[in-house]
């Protein structure tokens, strides 16, 4: 007895791999590169929310783009401010490092009156190095104090969309331009 395989004609298989892209378009590529979830399984699997955090990674600003390096002393129990002037949605990269311990607090005071100081991130270290988008127009920065007997120095690095630096020391405010890099 011979068996004769049976072959399925082409149009089958390629009738088949559109119905299983077609699936795939709706239930994942649509909800998940263009927040379009017409069956709402994209939503159910967290598909939707990969559209959404899309449109927020690219900023184009009118603010040139600046570098800045600056050493500041601090003697024992001596404390000092540096702020960076950002405008909403601005970026920088920082990082700053100390020759030992100090108290410290990222900070920022809108240029609205009707919004109060908020801090970021406090606490006692050496160092700190991340990146930060400011959530309101004004100047953002960072308060440190040097608690020890011995003096310590901070050296801060900073890239991004600032345009001046105001430095606290003594309670009186100095503004500084940064050159455009």
């Amino acid at each position: 007895m011979s068996e004769q395989i049976e072959k399925r004609p082409v149009w089958m298989a390629v009738a088949g791999a559109a119905v299983a892209a077609s699936a795939i378009l709706v239930f994942a590529i649509l909800p998940a590169e263009y927040g379009v979830d017409p069956t709402r399984v994209g939503g159910a699997l967290g598909l939707t929310a990969l559209s959404e955090d899309q449109g927020n990674v690219l900023k184009s600003s009118d603010v040139a783009f600046r570098h800045l390096e600056r050493t500041f002393p601090l003697e024992a129990f001596e404390s000092f401010e540096y702020k960076l002037t950002l405008a909403e949605d601005a970026g920088m990269v920082f990082s700053w490092e100390a020759t030992g311990p100090v108290e410290f607090d990222f900070h920022a005071e809108p240029d609205d009156e009707g919004l109060s100081e908020a801090s970021f991130d406090i606490g006692s270290a050496g160092s700190r190095r991340g990146t930060f988008v400011a959530p309101f127009s004004g100047i953002h920065g960072w308060y440190w104090e040097n608690r020890g007997l011995e003096p310590v120095t901070v050296t801060l690095k900073a890239e991004g969309f600032f345009t001046e630096a105001t430095e606290y020391r003594g309670g009186f405010p100095t503004k500084q331009p940064i050159p455009e890099d």
